[in-house]
């Protein structure tokens, strides 16, 4: 679903959740003039609105390392 520059994008935001992850991205939009940097956020934000809290969860595995996964959100 998310390429890899999309991913490395996200990696560098808040992932604790899809809601800090996209007010953190929708904050950065304005201040991006790159034009191709400006389509990945804008492609990443329509991608993460339009997935489920469920969806995220597993997105969330491929942007935080394996050593600082702890598993905690799916517990709850």
């Amino acid at each position: 679903m998310f390429n890899i520059e999309e991913i490395n994008l996200l990696c560098i935001y808040d992932t604790d959740t899809r809601e800090s992850l996209l007010a953190d991205l929708r904050v950065a939009l304005p201040d991006v003039f790159d034009t191709e940097l400006r389509g990945i956020i804008e492609n990443s934000i329509r991608k993460l609105e339009g997935m489920t809290d469920a969806e995220y969860i597993e997105l969330r595995h491929t942007l935080i390392p394996d050593e600082e996964y702890t598993g905690e959100d799916e517990q709850g």
